[in-house]
């Protein structure tokens, strides 16, 4: 074989050799830490992770932190599940948490949730704590309301306000598609209206404050929801006003305005029938103004005509005399007329 072939091969085999050498010398830390750890990685599943830039480091450095931990997890398990877009960190620390707490926990349903908290403010860490160390929420949330108390109004009309602690823990079977905190804060606060709206008086309420815990937690408020409720506590409760009376005179006011306006409808009805009959006397009088007009033309006419002598004339107006004597005798003038 001439020389300039073998020149060529040496070449291509240092080329190659150097190459592996940069790939171990690459990788040789990781390999050498996972195969100490009792958790080998190839080196080739190594360059494998980097061609697909997946982080390997973190990928290893998980797999020995759940290995240390006794939990068995394949790297191709964690490397899907980071292309997924989960927190590989979060999922393993979880699974861990569980496993020392003695909570049943696998790995595809820990993915499942932290991929279900993907976007939110809760991690699948945070899901399983919660599991393990109850979480008390307040019922309302201090931001909510007045003051952050729930008002209801008992049957005798005397409103309390209440302000409840809830404890609950993560249920994980429920936490994917399960209801969030809102939802049991916005059950508990109906069940305490309900309890308190159903007491005969406020004073059975106040005697008796667990009964609004016994009947919420017989409600079963947490069905459907993320959580288990361990327990409700009424945590402060407080006499408000009296909204039975409150009503009640607010309803005789508007009673009151009621009846004035139909008042007032009546009185307006009656000036203005007084108006109208005092419009139809004046229209009356002016028609015995007109008739009393026609009287004098009436003579005339009855001279003219010969129906009417000098005589009867002197005699009609000495009754009329004779009749204006009378009235005045009796004291009543035509001006009082």
């Amino acid at each position: 074989m001439p020389e300039p072939v073998w020149i060529f091969i040496y070449g291509v085999v240092i080329i190659v050799l150097l190459i592996v050498f940069l790939i171990v010398a690459k990788f040789f830390n990781l390999w050498l830490r996972a195969m100490i750890a009792n958790a080998p990685v190839s080196i080739t599943t190594l360059l494998a992770m980097w061609l697909r830039g997946v982080p390997n480091a973190m990928i290893v450095d998980t797999r020995i932190t759940a290995a240390k931990a006794g939990i068995p997890i394949g790297t191709d398990q964690l490397e899907a599940h980071y292309l997924a877009g989960g927190e590989v960190t979060h999922v393993v620390l979880s699974l861990i948490a569980a496993d020392k707490a003695g909570i049943p926990l696998d790995f595809n349903r820990a993915c499942a949730i932290d991929l279900a908290c993907k976007g939110t403010t809760k991690t699948v860490l945070e899901a399983v704590r919660t599991s393990i160390n109850p979480k008390v929420i307040d019922c309302p949330h201090p931001d909510m309301g007045r003051g952050g108390k729930i008002d209801a109004v008992a049957k005798d009309g005397i409103s309390l306000r209440v302000r409840a602690r809830v404890t609950v823990r993560t249920n994980l079977d429920r936490f994917v598609g399960g209801a969030t905190e809102e939802t049991v804060i916005a059950r508990v606060g109906e069940g305490i209206v309900t309890c308190i709206g159903s007491s005969a008086s406020y004073k059975d309420v106040l005697e008796n404050p667990d009964s609004i815990s016994k009947l919420v937690l017989h409600k079963g408020v947490d069905a459907g929801t993320a959580f288990e409720i361990l327990s409700i506590d009424i945590a402060d409760i407080d006499v408000g006003e009296n909204v039975g009376a409150k009503l009640q005179t607010e309803q005789a006011e508007a009673d009151k305005k009621i009846a004035q306006a139909n008042a007032e409808m009546r009185r307006a009805a009656a000036v203005a029938l007084e108006q109208e009959m005092s419009a139809r006397t004046q229209e009356m009088r002016s028609k015995v103004v007109e008739a009393e007009a026609q009287v004098p033309l009436a003579i005339a006419e009855a001279f003219r005509n010969g129906q009417l002598g000098v005589m009867d004339y002197a005699k009609y107006k000495n009754v009329l005399a004779d009749t204006d004597m009378r009235t005045k005798i009796a004291g009543d003038s035509p001006a009082a007329k």
